[in-house]
């Protein structure tokens, strides 16, 4: 598979981006290709790694996860054993659903998904405050969600 997927490649992604759930046969008839070789183009595009997976998009409000945090979070030393120790811990919080390492004043940026503020609050103190080498935390609540993608097809 070259590094530039072709116009037919970037319409199966641009399918799939939109209905992971899209048979062979349906994306065939979408874009315009017979299934074998949308078949064979799809398992290339599996096998570059240009598609990772396949999911299911959930509504975390639906589950009751209504109030999304963006945490900054500076560590006191930004060597390998901190990064480390940093990520392990956010590893096992489920709350935190993106991380982020980062450049400038901040080393990670975290979304956090919580039930309502009392819930971030205890997450707040009670786990990510006690993560060894966390120097300092900033919270940033977004009032809504103006964009929303999965990732950039060209």
């Amino acid at each position: 598979m070259s590094a530039t997927p072709d116009r037919f490649d970037t319409e199966i992604l641009r399918a799939l981006q939109k209905n992971g759930r899209l048979t062979i046969h349906d994306l065939s008839a979408q874009i315009g290709l017979s299934p074998s070789p949308v078949a064979r183009r799809l398992r290339l595009l599996e096998q570059a790694q240009i598609i990772t997976g396949y999911a299911a998009l959930i509504d975390e409000a639906a589950l009751g996860f209504g109030v999304s945090v963006f945490v900054s979070v500076q560590l006191d030393k930004q060597v390998d054993e901190a990064l480390a120790t940093f990520e392990a811990a956010v590893a096992g919080f489920p709350e935190v659903v993106d991380c982020w390492l980062m450049t400038g004043n901040r080393d990670y940026l975290l979304r956090v998904a919580t039930t309502g503020l009392p819930e971030f609050e205890r997450f707040l103190v009670g786990r990510l405050t006690k993560v060894r080498g966390v120097a300092s935390i900033e919270s940033s609540i977004p009032l809504r969600r103006v964009k929303a993608g999965l990732a950039r097809v060209p």
